[in-house]
């Protein structure tokens, strides 16, 4: 997996002349000390597509990562938290999931080789992870005969997720347990997980059916900016406040 642009360091620069940033994710970085105040102050919706966020980012890892970056990054990173740990990796980028976001396969598998572990990810902030999503997992792990699988969340989970969790081959990954993971990995590979975390338009998010980028948009009757699909003359309807934090994708 190759990950070539890593975290944006520029200066915030002219406010005049500053791409938008999310409200919330703004709000961060202002108490963050990373971006000064008088930038996160509501301004008209720009025409055409927001572009690179130009703001500095977290240098090392901590809840703060998780917290800033979209679904799409936070299931970048666990795939290649995996693929550190030596699996080969297939993810499903975007559509229905059917409670699968990443396959594991042995290092050396072949074509007709079967995975050896599924994974589910939710990037969720304010809610634990319940039963009945892990209960979902374990029905797909039952539907292709696979043993084990994992789950890994920014949040918590529930006392029964995680009792049924611990009888039925599934392994539960806290926010915490995320961290304690990536601090195990070399100076190098933790440097290497970042790039990804921030890899691209990393506060943008993503559209859970088509897999591309949300673009500004401007409601008809109200005149209120959102995120919205350029796939909306396909009929896409996946729409998201502007200024809510871009959690909960998938």
């Amino acid at each position: 997996m190759s990950w070539r642009n890593g975290p944006q360091t520029r200066p915030p620069g002219d406010a005049a002349q500053r791409d938008r940033l999310p409200r919330a994710i703004a709000a961060r970085l202002v108490r963050a000390g990373r971006l000064a105040d008088t930038d996160t102050a509501a301004a008209p919706a720009a025409p055409g597509p927001v572009r690179e966020a130009p703001a500095q980012v977290p240098a090392r890892w901590s809840r703060e990562v998780f917290e800033l970056i979209e679904w799409r990054r936070f299931e970048a990173v666990v795939e290649a938290l995996f693929a550190q740990a030596g699996f080969a990796t297939r993810s499903q980028t975007h559509g229905s999931d059917g409670g699968v976001d990443i396959w594991l396969y042995s290092h050396h598998h072949g074509d007709g080789d079967a995975p050896v572990s599924i994974v589910q990810c939710k990037q969720w902030m304010r809610w634990k992870v319940g039963v009945k999503e892990v209960r979902a997992l374990r029905g797909v792990m039952a539907q292709h005969a696979i043993a084990r699988g994992q789950f890994v969340t920014t949040s918590d989970f529930t006392a029964d997720a995680r009792e049924f969790a611990e009888s039925n081959g599934i392994g539960l990954h806290d926010v915490d347990g995320l961290l304690a993971l990536i601090a195990t990995r070399t100076p190098e590979q933790q440097a290497a997980l970042l790039e990804v975390a921030f890899h691209g338009e990393w506060w943008r998010p993503t559209c859970a059916s088509c897999g591309i980028k949300l673009v500004e948009r401007t409601a008809r009757q109200s005149g209120r900016p959102f995120w919205g699909c350029e796939n909306h003359v396909r009929g896409c309807t996946t729409q998201m406040a502007l200024r809510a934090q871009p959690h909960g994708g998938r």
